[in-house]
């Protein structure tokens, strides 16, 4: 995600105009837009023609900006585009103002968004924003004689490195270990989530074993694709195959999974923590929350009038935040959202037991 423009206006309203530049952007967009949010980018529409001496063009749309006031949302993931209708409130064309219009956002879609924005909602667009700046993978091509390092981030590759050495026999011949050794070394300094190690036959498996004996911080990161290639064919190969992507969804489940594991824990042990709604209140007002565990689609609903809490979820998340707690944003498209969900939606992981 990119930040192009950012404004504040009265009432405490801001606008943040964002660039989102992968999929995952236009997903987290999806928690970001409500309805009652003003929303404005550029777009084509189709005009239907009331002056009798102008014939209705029909099937052809005319490109123009307008600024619709939200009423639905959708992310349509199968057709990589965020879906947001709503009343045409401001218009390039005055006589389309009143009339109902989709934006379809997709990637590069230069968007307007106009609130009071929640803390969590400033959180995601600040994280998404790091994420496209801030590489959280790397990629390490090897095969006999050379190595390749590349870091990934959510937009663009970078080569970091390429290692190159004679093996095989002779007296000018290196030792495999010191290719190994070099790669190793490289992996160490990079400050990333994730590893992937490939390339074409056995090398890679040598390598990794190299890795596992003398870098097992690095080692528990990694996972392996076969590739044909080293270099920038073999990183392309990686990225075509949805290697990347597949890493850094496990990451995110990870990290999830980590907290979950640590809340039923907790609740086994009968420790420090909080679960449903209203415990969950309790112990935000007390300051007592350590780490806020919030299910995205409860996020949601209760933000559209359609849940069925009696206490407001904003309330609770600014209040952990004052106080000086973390909040976690689950999805619920994942293992870890969906244990979540089974405990309400909302759970925390205390400093102290209520009693």
């Amino acid at each position: 995600m990119r930040i192009a423009d950012r404004q504040q206006l009265e009432g405490g309203r801001e606008r943040i105009t964002v660039v989102p530049e992968t999929l995952d952007d236009l997903w987290h967009l999806t928690y970001v837009v409500e309805p009652g949010d003003r929303v404005a980018s550029e777009t084509t529409r189709r005009i239907q023609r009331n002056d009798d001496q102008l014939r209705d063009t029909g099937g052809e749309r005319e490109p123009m900006w307008l600024a619709i006031a939200v009423t639905d949302v959708e992310f349509a993931k199968f057709a990589n585009r965020l879906r947001v209708g709503g009343e045409i409130v401001d218009c390039s064309r005055e006589d389309q103002l009143g009339f109902h219009h989709t934006l379809n956002v997709e990637e590069h879609t230069e968007l307007e968004i106009e609130k009071v924005w929640k803390p969590d909602q400033l959180d995601r667009i600040e994280e998404a924003t790091e994420a496209t700046e801030n590489p959280d993978v790397a990629i390490a091509t090897v095969e006999e004689g050379e190595a390749h390092v590349h870091t990934v981030a959510q937009y663009g590759t970078e080569s970091r490195a390429t290692i190159t050495s004679t093996t095989g026999k002779g007296d000018y011949a290196r030792p495999r270990d010191e290719l190994f050794a070099e790669l190793t070394d490289v992996l160490r300094r990079l400050d990333v989530d994730a590893y992937i190690l490939a390339g074409p036959g056995f090398t890679k498996q040598d390598a990794l074993d190299y890795i596992q004996d003398n870098a097992p911080e690095v080692v528990e990161k990694i996972s392996t694709v076969d590739t044909s290639a080293v270099g920038d064919r073999g990183v392309h190969e990686v990225l075509k195959r949805g290697a990347v992507e597949e890493v850094q969804t496990e990451t995110r489940i990870a990290e999830e999974a980590e907290l979950i594991d640590e809340l039923t824990r907790r609740i086994a042990e009968g420790a420090k923590v909080a679960y449903g709604p209203e415990n969950v209140a309790e112990a935000a007002e007390f300051g007592a929350i350590e780490e806020l565990l919030v299910l995205d689609d409860r996020l949601r609903q209760e933000r559209s009038n359609e849940g069925e809490w009696d206490v407001e979820v904003d309330e609770i998340v600014t209040t952990t935040e004052q106080k000086g707690g973390d909040v976690v944003v689950f999805s619920g498209e994942f293992d870890p959202g969906m244990q979540l969900s089974n405990l309400g939606g909302i759970a925390a992981l205390l400093r102290y037991r209520i009693e």
